[in-house]
C-alpha cells in the first residue's frame, strides 16, 4: 500500500472528490477504507471503461466525476469545474485523453459497456463518446497545471510528483 505524507492515495483522491460531490463509490473493491465500494459490474470487462460502467449503474442517473485511484494531487476545483462543462462527458486533452480524471454521463453507457467488453482501451475511442475534450487551454483558466491526472504507478512517480506538486493540498485531507 503506498502511502503520501501518512495516507493512502485513495484517502487523498477520496478527500477531494468529497468536496465536489456527495456520493463517493469506489468502484472495482469489495472494500475501500470505510468507504462505499462496489465491484466491477461486467465480468470479462477491462479497463477504465468498465469501471466508469459500474460507476455509472452504482450512481444511477446523472453524471459522474472518475477519478484513478493513483492520482492523488487531484484538485477539487477541476473536478468542480469538469461536472460544468457541457455536454458530458467533459475528458481533459494533456497530450492524450485523461479518461480517469473526467466526467461521464449515461449518454456514453452503451459505448463504454461495448468498449469494455471488447476489451478495448477507452483513450482512442474517447472522441466517439460525443462529449467535450477539454483543451489545455481551458483547464489552464481553472488553475489547473495537469496535477489531477498525475499517476503514481511506481515509487519513482510518487518521488516526481513530490517534486514537481509537493504534498497534496492540507485542506484534501480525508478523515482517517
Amino acid at each position: 500500500m503506498t502511502l503520501l505524507d501518512g495516507r493512502t492515495l485513495l484517502a487523498w483522491v477520496a478527500a477531494a472528490l468529497s468536496q465536489v460531490v456527495t456520493d463517493v463509490i469506489v468502484v472495482g473493491r469489495e472494500e475501500a477504507e470505510g468507504m462505499r465500494a462496489v465491484p466491477d459490474a461486467l465480468p470479462g470487462g477491462r479497463g477504465p471503461s468498465a469501471g466508469i460502467v459500474t460507476g455509472l449503474t452504482a450512481a444511477g442517473g446523472g453524471p459522474i466525476v472518475v477519478v484513478g485511484v493513483d492520482q492523488p494531487w487531484v484538485r477539487p476545483a477541476t473536478l468542480a469545474a469538469l461536472l460544468g462543462v457541457r455536454p458530458q462527458p467533459a475528458i481533459p486533452m494533456d497530450g492524450q485523453y485523461q479518461v480517469t480524471c473526467a466526467t461521464y454521463s449515461t449518454a456514453a453507457l452503451s459505448l463504454l459497456v461495448a468498449i469494455a467488453r471488447d476489451q478495448r482501451s477507452l483513450q482512442p475511442e474517447a472522441p466517439l463518446l460525443d462529449g467535450t475534450v477539454v483543451s489545455p487551454e481551458r483547464w489552464r483558466s481553472w488553475g489547473e497545471d495537469g496535477r489531477s491526472w498525475f499517476s503514481v504507478d511506481s515509487p519513482e512517480d510518487l518521488q516526481e510528483g513530490l517534486r514537481r506538486y509537493g504534498v497534496p493540498d492540507a485542506s484534501s485531507r480525508h478523515p482517517g
